[in-house]
């Protein structure tokens, strides 16, 4: 009887203990460990609306390039607009963008898309430009189409300038991804800025956002080794005695 009255003492002294430390706005172990399944859905959210905007940037940053680079006068025009997307404040376009498609992810997914398409862009133009030229004509040498060359030769070739700029664009997508709230897209920016002064909740939501970004960018990784399998060959035979 005496520990069982003992145990609820305790207890009791960690429940208040806890409860003044959510009062203070502190740092909180255990009200992390007992809220932690709040935001799973609000992270679901943020890795929705980030692999989105990358995939449709990508998509039509590639497009762009591939005719860049066929008719390079076009690499300064489309650099030029695409810098001017670049430089908007993502709060102003979230707001602007509101009268025309409405509060939700459509509407954080056109701004965060826009936001990429420089860093993709010029990076996939980059990686065809530093295509070597002997490995094109070599290519051509060989009864190869332009088409033939772009996806053979050059494509795979680019592989590593392509995917550093998926990894920026990522990561830094994941980052604005947070202020997507203001569009009413969700995500983790919404659980920061709602208890923004409480001391657990930023730091889970931001520990969160972090990983988030360090998972894409590992995955990234491991797609360009698989994707580029002569540059482990290389590495292997240059480190052969």
């Amino acid at each position: 009887m005496t520990a069982l009255v003992a145990q609820l003492q305790i207890q009791d002294r960690g429940a208040g203990s806890e409860q003044s430390c959510v009062a203070n706005d502190g740092f909180c172990p255990d009200w992390i460990v007992d809220n932690l399944d709040r935001y799973l859905h609000p992270l679901w959210q943020h890795v929705y609306l980030s692999v989105i905007a990358v995939a449709c940037g990508f998509v039509i940053a590639f497009a762009l390039a591939v005719v860049a680079h066929r008719r390079r006068w076009l690499v300064g025009p489309i650099v030029g607009v695409t810098g001017v997307l670049y430089t908007l404040p993502s709060i102003a376009v979230f707001f602007l963008l509101q009268p025309i498609t409405g509060r939700g992810a459509l509407t954080a997914v056109i701004a965060l898309t826009a936001y990429t398409l420089l860093i993709l862009f010029r990076n996939i133009v980059a990686g065809f430009e530093n295509v070597p030229a002997d490995a094109v004509d070599a290519a051509r040498g060989m009864g190869f189409t332009d088409r033939q060359v772009l996806w053979r030769v050059e494509l795979p070739l680019a592989v590593p300038e392509i995917v550093a700029g998926l990894r920026i664009a990522t990561t830094t997508t994941v980052g604005l991804a947070t202020l997507a709230f203001f569009a009413g897209a969700g995500g983790l920016g919404g659980e920061i800025f709602a208890q923004i002064t409480f001391k657990s909740n930023v730091v889970v939501a931001g520990v969160l956002c972090l990983a988030l970004a360090i998972a894409f960018d590992v995955l990234l990784l491991l797609g360009q080794r698989l994707l580029t399998p002569w540059r482990r060959a290389g590495i292997v035979e240059a480190a052969a005695p």
